[in-house]
């Protein structure tokens, strides 16, 4: 009999799916399985999440079901995010899901992201400094969260995720107005909390736009978390980098050693994020995390609830 348990992460752009060993120690892989399924592809405020996408993210969850049953887990702990839970269909989508497939969503709201994202994103890194920033940027939103001591001290949800961005928006250009705009209310809320954020503190990127980026960096060319994981980048390379992918068509972006497919549009409203984050706060470097919800909803296995 094993002590396994399986954690899912069903986002907006992509879903994910650990088992692993948990304790108190930490996480320890024993299988992960990453599909982009893209969602949050084709949204409307009035129907919400579009046929295909509920096809697509269905056939997923189908699969990653296959998956646990093979390794004989009991235990799940199975999130949904912003997609879901702005989606006009997305409890019946739910319930769709658990007829289906016998996989049981739990739509967690921004706060609850951030808390299990911040417990996962602390269980493998390794930073000199007492205070961190977290940016998880997903498809649908975006979580900013400041801890110290491991302790939450602020965190925020913005809906400016990479996928309502690249869909939502014409131009690079409106992207980018729509993202400052955002960044400068969460800098004035950061400042209304009594917090002072120095550049000096570790600004901590999870979620796949962070990893993106380092597996670029690194020329990947099969991913390896145990690389990705506290690799930093100095802002100097991501703007380095923004230059370099902004001409090029989605398709002409392939060709870059480290970019997924799937995240070929996608990439550039991520690299706005992040650099307007550094910009406003002043932060000059990045550093990797390749742990993050995923990891905090297997430690909280079986219970979620209680997180909240």
């Amino acid at each position: 009999m094993n002590n396994y348990c399986a954690a899912i992460d069903f986002g907006t752009n992509t879903a994910r799916l650990l088992i692993a060993e948990c304790s108190n120690l930490g996480v320890v892989p024993v299988r992960v399985e990453r599909e982009i399924i893209r969602l949050g592809g084709g949204f409307t405020d009035e129907f919400g999440l579009s046929v295909e996408a509920q096809t697509r993210g269905l056939a997923c969850l189908q699969r990653f079901s296959t998956i646990i049953s093979e390794y004989g887990v009991t235990r799940i702990q199975a999130s949904a995010t912003s997609a879901v839970r702005d989606a006009a269909n997305g409890s019946a989508f739910v319930d769709t899901a658990f007829h289906k497939t016998g996989i049981k969503l739990v739509v967690i709201d921004g706060d609850l992201e951030a808390r299990l994202t911040l417990k996962g994103v602390l269980s493998s890194l390794i930073s000199g400094t007492d205070t961190l920033v977290v940016l998880d940027i997903g498809g649908g939103s975006t979580e900013f969260t400041v801890s110290h001591h491991g302790s939450l001290l602020f965190s925020k949800s913005m809906p400016i995720g990479v996928v309502r961005l690249t869909e939502g928006f014409r131009t690079n250009d409106e992207m980018t107005h729509r993202v400052t705009s955002v960044i400068a209310e969460l800098k004035d809320d950061v400042l209304k909390s009594g917090i002072s954020l120095s550049g000096d503190y570790d600004l901590v990127g999870t979620a796949g736009t962070a990893t993106t980026i380092a597996a670029i960096k690194m020329e990947m060319v099969e991913y390896d978390y145990t690389r990705v994981n506290n690799f930093t980048v100095l802002k100097d390379d991501i703007v380095e980098m923004f230059q370099r992918l902004l001409p090029l068509l989605p398709e002409e972006r392939l060709a870059v050693k480290g970019l997924e497919k799937g995240r070929e549009d996608l990439i550039i409203a991520g690299l706005i994020i992040i650099t307007s984050v550094m910009n406003t706060f002043g932060f000059s470097r990045l550093k990797i995390s390749d742990f993050g919800l995923l990891e905090g909803l297997a430690l909280s296995c079986g219970s979620v609830d209680d997180e909240s």
